[in-house]
């Protein structure tokens, strides 16, 4: 069965992928209203201004990236979980010129309101709330290195893979990623 997105379907998976592209002001409605082949006007009825449909955006990035999480099963390893966590980060790269769609709008943050902020910020929360429970895991298990408490190295981790997506971009190569991971894994 084939299915078909709406036009505010596309509006916003075009918006998420150019603000992955391009950041907050990289892109306006007028490159939205040719890639999605209506005018400006039908965009503004979806989303009234700018802002509406960025904070709409970085939900549905949310969703789909926590809806990823789990998709992870809860019996795997730490270092397995780890693995398919950089995977998944990984695919944000696309075919490398990507970044995070959260990444991307916290280095505009102080040009977004309160309410995208907060978005943003619930998104590295979570990131680092999940990583926290995997390193944790590892630790136990012992398949992870982690020095000190989980929830700072899960800060640490999160900032680590956030910035190796900007090398992996600058450098085009998504080995920096790869050395993310594998700076926590314990050798078997």
């Amino acid at each position: 069965m084939e299915t078909t997105t709406t036009v505010r379907e596309q509006i916003l998976e075009h918006a998420i992928t150019l603000m992955m592209l391009r950041g907050y002001n990289g892109f306006s409605y007028r490159d939205l209203s040719s890639l999605v082949g209506v005018k400006t006007s039908s965009i503004h009825y979806y989303f009234p201004s700018k802002d509406d449909l960025v904070l709409e955006a970085v939900n549905e990035y949310s969703k789909q990236v926590f809806s990823a999480f789990q998709s992870v099963d809860d019996s795997w390893p730490a270092d397995i979980k780890l693995s398919k966590y950089a995977k998944m980060f990984g695919k944000t790269l696309g075919d490398g010129n990507q970044i995070c769609l959260c990444g991307m709008l916290a280095a505009d943050i102080e040009s977004l309101p309160e309410n995208i902020r907060q978005a943003v910020q619930a998104f590295f929360k979570a990131n680092e709330q999940w990583l926290a429970k995997v390193l944790a895991q590892g630790a136990q298990e012992g398949t992870l290195a982690v020095n000190g408490k989980p929830e700072n190295a899960a800060r640490t981790l999160f900032a680590a893979f956030q910035g190796s997506v900007l090398a992996a971009r600058l450098f085009h190569t998504k080995a920096r990623l790869e050395d993310v991971e594998a700076s926590v894994s314990v050798a078997r």
